[in-house]
């Protein structure tokens, strides 16, 4: 069995040599980091051999990012807590406003009068005693 293919190219036809796809070589896109890796000063092995510090930058990165959350919401905390101490300012004085005119003599005598007592007239009388009659 001979190759068809061929022979029939090599009688009538100019051989042309048909090559298998070569896959081209996948060319990176151009930015920073491609150009640092490739032609620049930081080779593959130097990048390679900076990853544990890498990552430790990205680790301290996360903290300072989790601290900062932390903090805001320990500032918003503080604020509600502020709010919520000014609204039980105003309602001690209020009560406090309202206890002073509710223990005023008039009010006391109105709130009295109500259950039937009166406000003594005239005032009240001295008692004396004799040292005499104490020692009995």
């Amino acid at each position: 069995m001979s190759n068809r293919f061929r022979s029939d190219t090599n009688e009538g036809e100019v051989e042309q040599e048909v090559q298998p796809d070569v896959k081209e070589k996948a060319e990176l896109p151009r930015n920073f980091f491609t150009v640092l890796l490739t032609e620049g000063v930081i080779s593959k092995e130097t990048a390679s051999e900076m990853m544990p510090f890498i990552i430790f930058i990205a680790f301290l990165g996360m903290i300072y990012i989790g601290n900062r959350h932390f903090a805001e919401k320990n500032i918003r905390e503080i604020d509600k807590l502020n709010k919520e101490v000014k609204e039980l300012s105003w309602d001690f004085k209020t009560l406090k406003a309202d206890l002073m005119l509710k223990s005023t003599q008039t009010e006391v005598a109105r709130k009295v009068d109500t259950f039937g007592l009166k406000e003594p007239v005239e005032p009240p009388k001295k008692i004396l005693v004799a040292k005499s009659e104490l020692i009995k």
